[in-house]
């Protein structure tokens, strides 16, 4: 996927805080990071040492529900650890209830808590859960 067409699919799962494609193409340049793409969505992880992080996560809103994400997952968590991480992180927003519960069913769990850490146009800033899980 071009800078293009990772900055469109972001900003539609994700219309109040878009990432450009100057944003992505950044991303892309640095060694460490580490993208997986599929037909309907795409993760971006960065793997320092023995740790990944899912940077963001995105899949098209049309395609969600459908099992998409955990094919996503699945395969972003096995090329991390392919790349050396023995476990990952990450931070999501405690109202996604949909992202919460496909990290769940994949084994993460809720090491802290950011409050208000989400600061999303017209509401109130919403708390990041962090979970992680080992890998392997």
């Amino acid at each position: 996927m071009t800078p293009n067409a990772l900055a469109a699919l972001h900003a539609a799962a994700f219309p109040h805080e878009p990432w450009s494609a100057a944003d992505f193409a950044a991303f892309l340049q640095d060694p460490t990071t580490l993208l997986v793409t599929h037909s309907h969505g795409f993760a971006l992880l960065r793997i320092v040492l023995d740790e990944a992080e899912i940077l963001t996560f995105a899949v098209d809103p049309a395609a969600q529900g459908q099992g998409h994400g955990g094919v996503i997952l699945a395969n972003a968590l096995r090329q991390a650890n392919a790349g050396g991480a023995a476990r990952v992180f990450l931070e999501v927003a405690a109202d996604n209830a949909p992202a919460r519960a496909l990290y769940a069913r994949a084994g993460f769990v809720q090491t802290g808590l950011r409050k208000g850490y989400y600061a999303q146009s017209a509401a109130a800033p919403v708390d990041a859960l962090l979970l992680e899980r080992a890998l392997s």
